[in-house]
C-alpha cells in the first residue's frame, strides 16, 4: 500500500555525513570545477541512474544522496522508510560548453516512466518519486516547459499524466559511502530500467 508523503513533524532528525571522492572521476563528491553547473533529478533508484550520468559526455561529476524532504542527513535506511520525506536523488555536475540542460532534462525523462506516482516498478514508496530540483529560475523554466512537451509525447503513446515535481530551493544531502558509485564498485549490482520508449526529440525541450 503506497503511503503519502511525511510531514516536517513527523519527519526523523539530524545527522553529518563525510564527504568521500569520486570512484570514477577522483574528485570530492562536491566539487564543481570552474565553468562547471550543478542539476539535479530523482528517477527511481539512484544507483543505476548515478552509473548513466557519470557515463554521460559532458557529465565532470555525480554523487547520490536525498532531496525534497525534511530530515537534515538522513541514512539510506531513514530514507527508504519514507519517514524523512526525501526522494533519492542524482546531484549531476555538467560543463554547459559540452552538454547542457536541456540535454539532461532529455536523458530524465527517457530513463524512466514519470507517469509513476511514488515508485518506479518494484520500487515502491515516496523515496523512489520522479523529481527535478532546479537550482535557479532558468533551469525552473526549463524543466517546467520540457515537462509540458513531454507530456504530449506520452500521451500521445498512450501513457497518463507525469507525476514529476519540479521543486526549486531544496537542499542535497549525500548518501553514504558505499551508495556513492554503487555499481562501479558492484557491477552486477542492481540497476533497474523502466524507461517508457517514449522519445523526448530536440523540438519537445
Amino acid at each position: 500500500m503506497l503511503r503519502s508523503l511525511v510531514g516536517s513533524e513527523m519527519c526523523i532528525r539530524d545527522r553529518l555525513n563525510p564527504i568521500p571522492r569520486h570512484e570514477v572521476f577522483g574528485i570530492p563528491l562536491d566539487e564543481v570545477p570552474a565553468g562547471c553547473e550543478v542539476a539535479y533529478f530523482a528517477l527511481g533508484c539512484y544507483w543505476g541512474e548515478e552509473r548513466m550520468f557519470w557515463n554521460t559526455d559532458g557529465v565532470v561529476n555525480t554523487a547520490v544522496g536525498f532531496m525534497g524532504g525534511f530530515t537534515p542527513n538522513p541514512t539510506y535506511q531513514e530514507s527508504c522508510t519514507g519517514d524523512t520525506g526525501h526522494t533519492e536523488t542524482v546531484q549531476v555536475v555538467f560543463d554547459p560548453s559540452l552538454i547542457t540542460y536541456d540535454d539532461l532534462l532529455r536523458i530524465f525523462w527517457e530513463a524512466h516512466d514519470p507517469t509513476q506516482l511514488n515508485r518506479q516498478g518494484n520500487d515502491i514508496g515516496t523515496q523512489y518519486r520522479s523529481a527535478i530540483f532546479p537550482v535557479d529560475e532558468e533551469q525552473q523554466a526549463a524543466a517546467e516547459a520540457s515537462k509540458r512537451h513531454f507530456q504530449a509525447a506520452l500521451t500521445e503513446a498512450g501513457y497518463g499524466e507525469i507525476t514529476t515535481e519540479i521543486t526549486p530551493g531544496q537542499r542535497f544531502y549525500y548518501a553514504e559511502e558505499e551508495h556513492q558509485q554503487y555499481l562501479h564498485k558492484n557491477p552486477a549490482g542492481y540497476a533497474c530500467d523502466h524507461r517508457t520508449g517514449v522519445s523526448c526529440s530536440p523540438n519537445d525541450v
